[in-house]
């Protein structure tokens, strides 16, 4: 079967799945709010991370969007109904991890946005320049993106929505709130830290904006990977 049909068919079962829907709102929904809640108590200096905290809270919902696409395959055999209609396995991989990607960019591109918007009204004169707030926005879509595919890629491997989600959750949380202020440690190169370096006015890691995306991506790439070969070699 081309490749066409194959990624209509997931995409159908992402937009006819709620719980899907619900993640991808709440990726909105919680970006803009611990954002503006954020932005409302900065000391201003950091007047980008102000306007993209929320982020951190977002991203929860991206992996668990990534997760669930990915775990409802295998409950009820619907894997292996997938399987049947789509034999080529890395096929079906590619157009699953396409059918998450489009619209999780899609949802973190509006996301971006509106938290821009958002920030720069509580800010107000304090928030910073069009051009800097443009690659925090820009950088919001594509870390939310990659973190819905890092998600995906390990529900592959592990093959349950709630392992995933039990590893995920509390490694970002862990990551984010306890060892992530520690700059310049190895723990700027996880995945959940490296990409949120574009939302930073300035870091003194050794990371910049896109060389941490860069990072974040390669993670993702890793997770894919085995989550493919996860897919090709273990029964359905």
């Amino acid at each position: 079967m081309p490749f066409a049909p194959v990624l209509h068919a997931e995409w159908i079962k992402i937009r006819t799945l709620r719980s899907l829907l619900g993640a991808l709102a709440a990726i909105l929904v919680a970006t803009a709010a611990f954002s503006a809640l954020a932005a409302a108590d900065a000391d201003g200096s950091d007047p980008l991370f102000s306007v993209f905290f929320g982020v951190s809270f977002g991203q929860i919902a991206a992996i668990a969007f990534g997760t669930t696409a990915v775990s409802s395959e295998f409950r009820g055999g619907a894997l292996r109904l997938s399987l049947a209609a789509v034999p080529d396995r890395g096929r079906w991989f590619a157009a699953k991890a396409t059918a998450i990607a489009l619209p999780a960019l899609a949802v973190g591109l509006l996301t971006g946005f509106v938290t821009l918007l958002v920030g720069r009204a509580v800010l107000g004169t304090a928030a910073p320049g069009w051009t800097e707030g443009l690659r925090g926005a820009v950088g919001c879509a594509l870390h939310l993106t990659l973190m819905a595919l890092f998600a995906a890629g390990l529900a592959a491997v592990l093959r349950s929505g709630v392992a995933t989600l039990s590893v995920l959750i509390p490694f970002l949380l862990i990551v984010s709130f306890v060892i992530g202020d520690l700059s310049g440690s190895a723990a700027d190169f996880l995945p959940d830290r490296a990409g949120q370096v574009a939302l930073h006015s300035s870091w003194d890691g050794a990371l910049g904006p896109w060389s941490g995306l860069a990072v974040t991506a390669l993670w993702t790439a890793a997770a894919l990977l085995a989550g493919a070969w996860s897919v090709r070699r273990r029964d359905a």
